[in-house]
């Protein structure tokens, strides 16, 4: 029988860690299993990354399924709060080298290999303690900074744990991640609204002249389409701006980050062929999507490779005259 999320908190929880140190090696298996059973795309992505890079990307993914669950699989915003400040206290308990949490046991070692700050850690904690108080953005600047730390600091730690960690790279990653979180959140609409929650701008749904009412009451009508096409396109911008990220990373990683953002992008393109029915309808990516996006990934990264092979030959020619 699967694990539920209650049975996590009942043997991993406050009132259980705090006994002796598991051995690293149980801790790695504890993130595999969470990594490799919980994320429905991790599975498909996992083949891709290079075998000595999995054990460290499972270690990450469980530290984000598990703050992510206390802020979600957890009985009222006050509870969630509280088991979010616990969880914070045990990343800086993995810093200073006394955590006993299987994941933060796991964790250590990943981030003294890296060198990974906690700063996109916290970040992320901040971000799941934002979604108990907050439930409407104001303006767009607003929600800028909720996927400041939502969604960059998992670009930011792919790039610590890729070695491709420069300030340059960041930005293109910060791009991307920020598409992709628009993305969701424009493909779930209805979906957030269903449980109090509203990602749309007010000042947006103001310079389209679509009223709160009309968004709380699911009115579909050409103010709610100007508005979503204006969405659309701008997360759009931001994941095209970020895709250049995919040629500055090693190997089969170029596949795996140019298959998430070219998703994004699909999403959006899904969206548009809906006519942004979103109130009816929630774009969803079908396999032969999958398919598609994997296979034309796959094959630009051999063009790319062939460009870069053809490059150095010439190189070669020349300096040989």
């Amino acid at each position: 029988m699967a694990t539920t999320f209650a049975d996590e908190l009942r043997n991993w929880g406050p009132s259980a860690v705090g006994g002796p140190l598991m051995p690293v090696r149980d801790a790695n298996a504890y993130c595999r299993r969470l990594a490799i059973t919980h994320y429905e795309n991790f599975p498909v992505a996992s083949w891709l990354l290079p075998r000595r890079l999995r054990q460290h990307f499972y270690n990450v993914y469980a530290f984000c399924r598990w703050a992510d669950d206390l802020a979600d699989e957890v009985t009222g915003p006050q509870r969630s709060l509280e088991l979010l400040g616990w969880w914070r206290r045990e990343l800086h308990a993995c810093y200073d080298g006394t955590a006993t949490h299987p994941v933060f046991v796991a964790l250590r070692v990943t981030v003294d290999r890296f060198r990974i700050p906690a700063e996109p850690f916290d970040h992320l904690i901040s971000a799941f303690e934002q979604d108990q108080r907050v439930w409407e953005y104001e303006t767009f600047d607003e929600l800028l900074d909720y996927c400041r730390r939502s969604a960059n600091p998992v670009g930011r730690l792919v790039l610590y744990v890729c070695e491709r960690h420069t300030p340059s790279n960041v930005a293109l990653a910060d791009s991307v991640c920020t598409g992709l979180q628009l993305a969701n959140f424009w493909q779930d609409v209805d979906r957030d609204l269903q449980i109090g929650r509203i990602y749309l701008p007010a000042e947006d749904c103001e310079r389209f002249d679509y009223r709160r009412e009309d968004l709380r009451a699911r009115t579909m009508n050409s103010a709610f389409v100007n508005l979503m096409r204006f969405e659309v396109e701008r997360a759009r911008r931001y994941l095209t701006d970020g895709l250049s990220l995919v040629e500055r990373m090693p190997g089969r990683l170029q596949l795996d980050v140019e298959a998430f953002a070219r998703g994004g992008l699909r999403i959006l393109e899904r969206i548009e062929e809906t006519g942004y029915t979103l109130w009816k309808t929630r774009p969803v990516l079908t396999r032969h999507d999958g398919r598609r996006l994997v296979w034309g990934c796959a094959c630009r990264a051999v063009f790319r490779r062939l460009g870069i092979a053809a490059h150095r030959s010439v190189a070669a020619a020349r300096s040989s005259k």
